[in-house]
C-alpha cells in the first residue's frame, strides 16, 4: 500500500499524530504495534492529563484518542513492524518502506516513529502479577495514589533518588532497595536521599518476590545474597516502584536514524526531524527527510503522556509541511 503518512505506534504520541495528520487530509495509516495504547496502559488511573478533571482509566483515555483519530479518517492496522528501509534521499519513486509482520509492505512519503519506551523490570513473576495493582514504573504518574502510605523504590541511580524524594513528599515512608553497598547517583541526589527522614535506604538488598492479596502488601528481600551473613527479611509496603531505567523501542531503526548511547532517537532542537546515523562522511546533523520521531522513543527526560501527545502533534504538523513541499 502506498500512503502519504505512516505512523508507527499507538500511544499518546502516535494517536495524537494521527489526529493531526488525518485533519490535514494526509489519510494516515497507523500501525498499532504489540501494546495497544502504549506504556500508559500499564498504570491504573490517569489524573494528570488535561481534560479529565475526575481522572480516567488509561484504556478509556487511549480509546478516546483512537476513536477521535478514526473519526477523521485514520486507518488502523493491527500488527508489528518487523523491517524498515528508510531512503536517505526519498522521492516519489523511492519512498520510505515499512513491512508489517514481514509480509505487508507499506510505502510512505513520511513516517512518524512513535514506538515509545519500555520500563526495565526485575523479571519477577510477581511483578507481572501485581502490575497495575501496586507495581509501577512512574512515580510522577502513580505516586498520588499512595499518599500517606509506605512504598519501595528499586534502584540506586539519579532516577531512583529523584523518584524516592518525590514519593517522600507524598508518602508516610519510602524504602530504597539498592543491590550495591552504595548509591550510583550524583552527590547532590545522594545527599537529598540520605538526609530525608522519610527515606530508608536498604543497601545490598535484592527483591525475591512481592506478596499480597489482590494487590501489593509486602516484599520479600534478601540481604547480601551469597555471602556468609546472607539474610532474608520482609517489609510491609503498599506500592513498589521500579527506577532502574527504560529501553527506548528503537532497535529496528538503528541502521537508518541517529540514536544516543541509550538508544533514544536524536531529533533536531524544537523539532521532531530525525537525523541519519553518523557513518563515513555524514555529519551528525544530516537530516533524514520525511522521518519524524515523537514520544518516549525520543524523550529520555519527561516520559509523560501529555508531553508525548504534544510531540505527536508537532510530528504531524512537520510531516504535513514536508509532504506539501514534495
Amino acid at each position: 500500500m502506498r500512503v502519504k503518512c505512516l505512523i508507527i505506534g499507538s500511544g499518546p504520541a502516535g494517536y495524537t499524530a494521527a489526529i493531526y495528520a488525518s485533519r490535514a487530509n494526509l489519510a494516515p495509516v497507523l500501525i498499532e504495534g504489540p501494546q495497544l495504547g502504549g506504556q500508559l496502559t500499564t498504570t491504573t488511573e490517569v489524573e494528570n492529563f488535561p481534560g479529565y478533571p475526575d481522572g480516567v482509566e488509561p484504556f478509556t483515555m487511549m480509546d478516546d484518542m483512537r476513536r477521535q483519530a478514526e473519526r477523521f479518517g485514520t486507518q488502523f492496522v493491527s500488527g508489528i513492524v518487523t523491517k524498515v528501509e528508510f531512503a536517505p534521499n526519498p522521492s516519489p519513486l523511492t519512498p520510505h518502506r515499512v513491512w508489517v509482520e514481514d509480509t505487508d509492505l507499506y510505502e510512505a512519503d513520511a513516517v512518524i516513529i512513535a514506538t515509545g519506551a519500555s520500563a526495565k523490570y526485575l523479571g519477577l513473576e510477581s511483578e507481572r502479577t501485581y502490575r497495575g495493582r501496586g507495581v509501577s514504573a512512574c512515580a510522577t504518574c502513580d505516586g498520588f495514589f499512595y499518599r500517606k502510605k509506605t512504598v519501595a523504590v528499586v534502584g540506586g541511580g539519579d532516577t531512583a533518588c529523584e523518584e524516592a524524594n518525590y514519593l517522600a513528599g507524598l508518602c508516610e515512608k519510602v524504602y530504597m532497595i539498592v543491590r550495591k553497598p552504595y548509591l550510583r547517583a550524583s552527590a547532590v541526589m545522594q545527599e537529598r536521599v540520605l538526609n530525608n527522614p522519610k527515606i530508608e535506604v536498604l543497601f545490598e538488598h535484592n527483591t525475591l518476590q512481592l506478596t499480597g492479596e489482590g494487590k501489593v502488601q509486602g516484599a520479600d528481600l534478601i540481604y547480601r545474597k551469597g555471602e556468609p551473613d546472607e539474610e532474608q527479611r520482609h517489609i510491609a509496603i503498599d506500592g513498589f516502584f521500579l527506577a532502574i531505567g527504560h529501553h527506548p523501542n528503537t532497535e529496528l531503526f538503528k541502521d537508518y536514524i541517529a540514536r544516543d548511547a541509550e538508544g533514544y532517537i536524536i531529533t533536531h532542537d524544537n523539532s521532531t526531524q530525525c537525523y541519519q546515523p553518523v557513518t563515513g562522511n555524514l555529519s551528525p546533523v544530516t537530516p533524514l527527510p520525511g522521518i519524524f520521531a515523537a514520544g518516549d522513543c525520543a524523550d529520555p527526560h519527561y516520559r509523560q503522556a501529555v508531553v508525548a501527545a504534544g510531540s505527536g502533534a508537532k510530528a504531524a504538523i512537520e510531516a504535513d509541511k514536508y509532504i506539501k513541499s514534495l
